[in-house]
């Protein structure tokens, strides 16, 4: 940490008052995400309430060239919530307010700290549902910021698709709007997709225009097991290459069955496991229900499950949500490392595989996961965050990784983003075109307040 200039602490305790604190518990909660990167605490946190106060804050540390760093409900992987030089976390968790719905045109804009269960649960006796699903209760404005998918991405796409408007703070303290609610526009550049994805490096975001989507008429979810990993990845690919609409399908390996067994008290059969979902009417599920099941079978897969009562897919789908704490319960005191790349599907098979030769008698607690219907997946680790041995282990690991994916045309984070924890490989996989992002951030953030040390190397 870097003491803040005392006129700048002085200005913003008189406009917030007790919304600006300084305190050493508040300010460890504000310095680190869910994983292992070592934390970096702010000098200082102001919890937000508007776009404008937002604009206030950074205005204000723009006149005294004090870091900003956005905040939400603190869920990132890879080291985006740290203040690498210090300064100011902007706590957007009290902008919680779902500004406009329109039922007609399925879209709705929301405040940034709204979370998509909060935004559901509101949603749901509208008939609606936002169907981006992470798996952590995220903030809306954090999943635009790491351009987030999760489990129903397959069908419904990632973040990149479902926000139609940003409000976004840019970090000279001026509001701009980067869209409308039109579903497709032609009219200058698009801004929208600039700053999604941005990890707050290029502006802070208030407020999210969504796409919003009908509540299927029907759902079911089914869970089964393969012997190996080979026959389960191959099931994904074939659902994918015959155009299968499902909305989700996610492999768990049997590491990862074996902790949410123990983490959830379930009784899953210890084999590498895929679940799905089915979204739509009643005779085009019962359809796709029936190919599936025969791909299955033909991979050699079994002890098929359906559920079609959401207590029962719950059910089903508690192994694959608690799949990170699951792991990390494996070990007192462990932290969470987990990594995610994303390869195209006729890969996936290959790149899996090779993570499992990675694995093989790694001492660490690990598991895979991912979504496989679009060719991203995940390895969780139990890391000992003290132990300076493990962590080289696992980052040589993680290396190896996101090499495999990039040299088959992947790409180191499917869904994570780069924070700090994948800069090192971001110019393996973009070569020069880092140089215009540099333009870009330069451009927009010439005085390099914005979230610091994130994505690019030198930002």
């Amino acid at each position: 940490m870097t003491a803040l200039p005392q006129e700048l602490v002085g200005q913003l305790k008189a406009r917030f008052a007790e919304r600006f604190t300084t305190n050493a518990a508040v300010l460890e909660q504000h310095g680190r995400g869910e994983s292992h990167h070592v934390a970096a605490l702010p000098d200082g946190v102001v919890f937000a309430g508007s776009t404008q106060e937002v604009a206030d804050v950074v205005t204000l540390c723009a006149q005294h060239r004090v870091p900003v760093i956005p905040y939400g409900a603190g869920t990132s992987l890879e080291g985006h919530l740290t203040a690498v030089k210090g300064g100011i976390s902007l706590d957007l968790s009290h902008m919680t307010e779902i500004l406009r719905i329109s039922q007609e045109d399925l879209d709705c804009t929301v405040q940034a700290g709204v979370t998509r269960e909060q935004l559901n649960t509101w949603l749901r006796d509208k008939g609606l549902f936002f169907p981006i699903d992470p798996g952590a209760n995220a903030s809306i404005g954090g999943m635009v910021s790491t351009r987030a998918s999760g489990t129903n991405a397959v069908r419904y796409g990632t973040m990149r698709e479902n926000v139609l408007s940003l409000t976004v703070v840019l970090p000279n303290g001026e509001i701009i709007q980067t869209g409308g609610r039109a579903r497709k526009s032609s009219a200058g550049y698009d801004l929208t997709r600039l700053f999604v994805g941005a990890e707050g490096t290029l502006g802070v975001v208030t407020e999210v225009t969504l796409r919003l989507y009908g509540i299927p008429e029907h759902t079911v979810a089914a869970l089964c097991s393969f012997p190996s990993v080979q026959q389960a990845i191959d099931t994904a690919i074939a659902v994918v290459q015959l155009g299968i609409p499902v909305a989700r399908m996610e492999f768990m390996d049997r590491g990862l069955i074996a902790a949410v067994n123990a983490y959830s008290g379930l009784s899953l059969k210890l084999e590498d496991t895929l679940a799905f979902e089915f979204h739509g009417p009643v005779g085009a599920v019962k359809e796709q229900v029936a190919l599936v099941a025969s791909l299955v079978q033909e991979n050699g897969g079994n002890d098929f499950e359906w559920a079609t009562s959401p207590e029962e897919r719950n059910r089903l789908w508690k192994a694959r949500h608690s799949a990170f704490y699951a792991v990390v319960s494996q070990r007192p005191n462990a932290r969470g490392w987990s990594s995610d790349v994303c390869v195209p599907v006729s890969e996936l098979a290959g790149c899996v595989l090779h993570t499992r030769e990675l694995l093989k008698g790694f001492p660490v607690p690990a598991a895979i996961l991912g979504h496989v219907g679009d060719g991203n997946y995940h390895v969780v680790f139990a890391v000992d965050p003290s132990s300076e041995n493990e962590l080289a282990a696992v980052a040589a690991i993680n290396k190896k990784m996101v090499e495999k994916a990039l040299s088959v045309g992947g790409t180191s984070t499917g869904e994570h983003g780069v924070g700090t924890g994948k800069i090192a490989y971001l110019r393996q996989e973009h070569g020069k075109a880092v140089d215009l992002m540099a333009v870009i951030k330069h451009a927009l953030d010439p005085l390099g307040i914005m979230n610091p040390g994130k994505i690019l190397p030198t930002a």
